[in-house]
């Protein structure tokens, strides 16, 4: 098939691996799935240590099946994008280990208070989800069919995270106070969350010719912040001057104002040269390396089932 062919047929769930599909196509959706694989085990990573800091036994029980979940994702994706025969999970993995799997820039930053949890439980969470659901009609099937129990798990976890942020939103004033600082830290990261503005993203254009992506950058943010700026502020949340957002009276919709954000950070982040994610790379690999000799034992005892999709 060339990618004409591809072109005129790009529609949901339009390609499986029985199809002869060009090098670019596999290339691309590599790219996009690995992407998205490596902001799941990184995204675990960075909510691990709440399994122990949760404040109750209850949430301590959430937080540890929300971070087996999330792993879980990421080997799906990698199924999903090792189906495409560009890469395999173990490339990937250890591309990842070694600084050269990119992911999601929230992902990059330090989080080390539990009132800062809601912030990548629900906002985080709901902007992924907000992409995510039109990913269910992506043209790679098995990324696809992926989509289908990675949203239905993410549904539980933000609800989760608001839980969360309702109880700090309604506690003590001291809670407030510190779930609106964590707030006004996190919220241009949040923003930045989809990526650079559609004239600065450099897939977006052939991606969405041949149906990987189903809604642009812009169009996902702008629809994140006409959902969510209400959900904030109902929990009590002010939202902060800077970035500036224009509300739109007659489409009733947000927008924010894309230069006051800090793309040089985005960038800097996107190319994993911010200090603080490099020290998230560093964590997660040394993980992997610990574990390496489980690895190894299971590879000698011979041959082991392919796993089920």
């Amino acid at each position: 098939m060339d990618l004409d062919t591809v072109f005129e047929r790009a529609g949901p769930r339009a390609f499986s691996p029985k199809d002869d599909l060009p090098q670019e196509y596999r290339e691309a959706a590599t790219r996009m799935i690995q992407f998205h694989a490596n902001s799941e085990i990184m995204g675990a990573y960075l909510e691990r240590p709440f399994i122990r800091q949760a404040p109750s036994l209850d949430r301590k029980l959430a937080f540890s099946a929300k971070v087996q979940d999330e792993i879980g994702h990421g080997q799906l994706l990698y199924r999903a994008a090792e189906s495409l025969g560009v890469k395999t999970r173990e490339q990937m993995l250890d591309e990842l280990a070694n600084g050269k799997g990119k992911f999601l820039n929230c992902f990059h930053y330090p989080m080390e208070h539990w009132w800062e949890v809601p912030m990548i439980g629900f906002f985080v969470d709901g902007a992924a989800m907000r992409r995510q659901a039109t990913l269910k009609d992506t043209s790679w099937e098995p990324y696809a069919h992926a989509m289908d129990k990675i949203c239905f798990e993410e549904g539980f976890h933000i609800k989760h995270g608001e839980h969360i942020l309702r109880e700090l939103g309604t506690g003590p004033k001291k809670h407030q106070e510190l779930v609106q600082e964590a707030f006004e830290e996190w919220w241009p990261r949040i923003i930045q969350f989809f990526g650079p503005t559609n004239d600065k993203s450099v897939h977006h254009d052939f991606a969405s010719k041949v149906g990987l992506k189903r809604k642009s950058n812009d169009e996902l943010r702008n629809e994140f912040l006409t959902v969510y700026i209400p959900k904030a502020e109902r929990y009590g949340l002010e939202i902060p001057e800077y970035p500036r957002i224009n509300f739109d009276e007659e489409t009733g919709s947000y927008e924010v104002i894309e230069e006051d954000l800090d793309w040089d950070e985005f960038f800097q982040i996107a190319k994993n040269e911010y200090e603080p994610g490099l020290g998230q790379i560093n964590t997660r690999k040394a993980a992997q390396d610990a574990v390496e000799w489980v690895t190894e034992s299971l590879e000698n005892t011979g041959p082991t089932p392919q796993a089920a999709d």
